[in-house]
């Protein structure tokens, strides 16, 4: 029965370290431009020494951040997602100038409203994080943002 225990004693405490790390955090949020035009604006808080990369990078890169919102009959997307400047370098994991941002980037959508009512709009952000010397996995995240 002391084995028992002490298993899974062990097995808890490892389960307990075994946390996936989460670099990146992302916030929505809306801002009014006209009665029929909204800006979806996503931002991305990003941990110390991580980095973010853009929506374009070159080929045989890392993996662009990409936005992908899921349409629906009252509103219409006005162009592509815009992004802020970032930093341009001579990335030295992948052995080309690329553009990402570090600490906090932010994202935003145009869009036209075809309603006057309240609405959510469901979008995904699929993006990679490095650091100087690793990369995480490519991670897909959720995003609401809230017409009132």
């Amino acid at each position: 029965m002391k084995k028992i225990i002490l298993v899974l004693l062990l097995t808890l405490s490892f389960v307990g370290y075994a946390q996936i790390h989460k670099p990146v955090k992302w916030k929505t949020s809306t801002v009014k431009i006209s009665e029929k035009e909204y800006d979806l604006v996503a931002v991305a808080t990003i941990e110390s020494k991580w980095h973010l990369y853009s929506q374009i990078v070159p080929e045989n890169g890392p993996l662009p951040t990409v936005f992908a919102f899921k349409g629906n009959k009252n509103y219409l997307k006005k162009g592509n997602t815009k992004e802020e400047k970032g930093h341009e370098v001579d990335d030295k994991i992948f052995n080309m100038r690329i553009k990402y941002f570090d600490e906090k980037a932010t994202f935003k959508q145009r869009i036209r409203l075809r309603t006057k009512e309240k609405f959510k709009i469901d979008a995904t952000v699929e993006f990679m994080v490095c650091d100087d010397s690793s990369c995480l996995p490519p991670t897909e995240v959720d995003l609401v943002f809230t017409i009132n």
